[in-house]
């Protein structure tokens, strides 16, 4: 199921990814959506290239993508699209950026595609199929301590507005985790707990173009998805937290203490 989906989802992704390699590194136009948000012409013209694959494909299916927002279609089915996760690791010239995709249907996330263009990774995953990375099954690690963990991280954009609270969630982990990593991109971070390189993550702040397609690799590979404080998630939540099953319960523990 989804497998024409799947295929236009990852032609999108790499032909997007390509042309932000292609651009990398040029005397690209950027602008400020906020303090410290940026947008890039890489942005624009990435997110233009998936929105017309996707609507040549599916010109029934709606869309939420990060920089031209949202087109209600008629079938049911949103595309939920990041043209490019970690856009100031892009603007510095930090090699270390995704394209995002993910395709909801009825409010269930069911198949995603990230795609680490200068890493040469793409990652997939399908509800019900599993999560794979370059065409090889990807699972989440078992590490089932905190203090033996790897963990990724990120601040929201309005951290200056409330420092204290992120920061000291942020020296909490540093203190009771093995390591604790901030790459600038959620959805890199996300893919990185499914294929066992992350523990687990957390961040709060984001939106669901950073998410969608990450927290379904991770729940394909065996992880658990909540907020931070152990409810559902959905890609409309205010917060994230993945990990594997054990190391998860830990996690939210942590933070359910701030209550």
């Amino acid at each position: 199921m989804f497998e024409r989906e799947i295929d236009v989802a990852r032609q999108a992704a790499e032909s997007a990814g390509a042309l932000l390699v292609e651009l990398y590194g040029n005397d690209i136009h950027v602008r400020k959506k906020g303090r410290v948000d940026l947008v890039t012409d890489a942005d624009v013209q990435a997110e233009d290239l998936i929105v017309k694959t996707i609507a040549a494909h599916f010109p029934s299916d709606g869309v939420l993508a990060e920089e031209s927002g949202r087109y209600r279609g008629d079938s049911g089915r949103t595309w939920l699209i990041d043209p490019l996760d970690g856009t100031t690791n892009y603007a510095h010239g930090f090699p270390l950026f995704a394209v995002s995709i993910a395709l909801e249907i009825e409010g269930r996330l069911e198949l995603g595609v990230v795609s680490c263009p200068v890493m040469g990774e793409v990652f997939e995953a399908r509800r019900g199929w599993g999560a794979r990375l370059n065409g090889h099954p990807v699972h989440v690690a078992g590490t089932a301590r905190l203090s033996e963990a790897l963990l990724g991280t990120g601040f929201p954009y309005n951290l200056r507005q409330d420092p204290e609270l992120h920061i000291d969630r942020f020296a909490r982990m540093v203190l009771s985790a093995q390591g604790v990593r901030r790459p600038g991109s959620a959805a890199i971070d996300l893919c990185y707990v499914a294929a066992g390189r992350f523990d687990g993550f957390w961040e709060v702040g984001l939106k669901p173009w950073d998410t969608a397609a990450g927290v379904l690799m991770v729940e394909e590979a065996g992880g658990l998805v909540t907020t931070l404080q152990g409810e559902p998630f959905t890609p409309y939540a205010k917060s994230v937290l993945a990990a594997n099953p054990v190391l998860h319960q830990e996690m939210v523990a942590s933070f359910q203490r701030e209550s």
